[in-house]
């Protein structure tokens, strides 16, 4: 049954981040990766805000809602391997300020937004 629960929420996770980033990247005249930015950052607080029901909001997410949210929705709508993919396209193509950004940027803001989700469920 778990992994059924992972299943559900990756069958909605993976077209949500491919959606969001077109839609996002489609936005943006830049060359930088907007749309895994957003996914990653919007991903970052979800996970927060799953994290935060279970640890402080007294159990209030329960194991079952952890695979579908956390492992299932947020494991398929947020890409590391992407993010490293044009971080290092961003090099390459000798844009090595955007490249830092990127990292600095992306790293910097999915805490905060992780930080801030797990605040917002201690906080209901």
């Amino acid at each position: 049954m778990n992994w059924l629960l992972v299943v559900a929420g990756a069958v909605v996770g993976a077209p949500a981040r491919y959606l969001t980033d077109r839609a996002v990247q489609s936005r943006h005249d830049s060359v930088f990766p907007w749309g895994t930015f957003v996914v990653n950052v919007v991903g970052s607080l979800i996970l927060g805000l799953v994290t935060g029901a279970v640890a402080v909001a007294a159990g209030a997410a329960g194991p079952r809602l952890q695979l579908l949210l956390g492992t299932g929705l947020c494991g398929a709508l947020t890409t590391y391997s992407t993010f490293s993919y044009e971080t290092l396209r961003l090099t390459e193509a000798g844009s090595g300020l955007y490249a830092s950004v990127n990292v600095v940027a992306g790293v910097a803001a999915g805490l905060a937004a992780a930080f801030a989700g797990y605040w917002l469920a201690g906080a209901v």
